[in-house]
């Protein structure tokens, strides 16, 4: 079997608020809490769930961007924790990633081209002008003039300038590109046209790509496997088609209820989510989406639930199996 590309194990991130003068420490945040996954080479895994659920947190502790708590992760077989700043340097070329807001992401103070270069320039990659011609191409690849170059960021629109955070992350040639949210700011008309280019360049280049996304239409046609998150933790997490045709955990089932129906005129029964999910500094004892669960029974507060697997390469944190059958969807 080919080895995994990406190893996370058993990986936590927990912030801890600062004491008061006269009170006790608060309880630490759980942000994210005993995550574990794979990712194979080529392949897509998207990441769904609420906001606050952990998926940027998760996404910037796999990549060392912030401290784990506790865990590990492994890269092409290496362990990233523990590296120092200089050991992880020539890994961090490997592993690149692909900011939400493309408005904030570019230095408004270097040209497109600089952008693009400046990964190449600190990894030593090339002499100067080999380097921009190396930009030059990787605009032409991903619909942008090569005079694109010698423009600045204020001077696109928001989808040309996520061109170029992709054209950034791709200059270095990494393996596995961390996508967090990278359509959600552009307007709808541009959003189909991000994701085609990604998926061309990942199908192109052959890499792993890490997804996450709030739109499930947009995860059901572009991921390869979904995993879903809920207040830190992975509840449920399988090959796409099958998590949405038969999602075994309720929460996994809310949130495609909640998505716009594939056939609008086909009626299907909602499960409406209630209330708000707890707070991760407060997370309820046992299962932390038994607050909002219809289905919840006394074992669900016991202990939190492991994964457990329901059908090949499918698993769900959720203890039980008498679940009524999933809405059409």
């Amino acid at each position: 079997m080919t080895p995994p590309l990406l190893e996370v194990e058993n990986l936590s991130v927990h912030f801890t608020g600062r004491r008061s003068w006269f009170g006790a420490a608060p309880p630490p945040v759980r942000a994210v809490d005993d995550v574990s996954f794979t990712l194979a080479p080529r392949e897509i895994l998207g990441l769904v769930g609420e906001s606050g659920s952990g998926k940027t947190t998760l996404a910037r502790a796999i990549l060392r961007l912030i401290p784990a708590s506790m865990g590990c992760v492994r890269f092409e077989g290496r362990a990233l924790q523990g590296l120092s700043q200089r050991a992880l340097r020539p890994v961090r070329r490997r592993m690149q990633v692909v900011f939400q807001d493309p408005y904030a992401s570019l230095n408004p103070r270097m040209t497109a081209g600089e952008n693009v270069a400046e990964g190449l320039r600190l990894h030593g990659v090339g002499e100067r002008r080999a380097r921009a011609e190396m930009v030059a191409l990787l605009l032409e690849q991903l619909g942008l003039p090569a005079e694109a170059a010698a423009r600045y960021p204020h001077e696109f629109s928001g989808g040309q300038r996520q061109r170029i955070g992709i054209a950034r992350a791709l200059a270095v040639q990494p393996s596995l590109i961390v996508a967090d949210e990278p359509v959600s700011a552009l307007d709808m008309s541009i959003q189909a046209q991000i994701l085609n280019l990604l998926l061309d360049q990942q199908e192109r280049r052959g890499l792993g790509l890490l997804f996450i996304g709030h739109d499930l239409s947009v995860i059901r046609h572009f991921c390869d496997r979904v995993m879903v998150l809920y207040l830190g933790r992975i509840v449920e997490i399988g090959p796409t088609e099958a998590v949405f045709a038969d999602p075994r955990h309720p929460y996994s089932r809310a949130l495609i209820d909640a998505a716009p129906a594939v056939h609008p005129g086909r009626r299907r029964t909602r499960a409406a989510l209630a209330g708000e999910p707890p707070s991760p500094s407060a997370a309820p004892v046992g299962c932390a989406f038994q607050t909002r669960c219809a289905h919840a029974v006394a074992a669900c507060s016991a202990a939190p639930p492991q994964l457990r697997r329901v059908a090949p390469d499918h698993f769900t944190a959720c203890l039980r199996d008498d679940l009524p059958p999933p809405s059409v969807l």
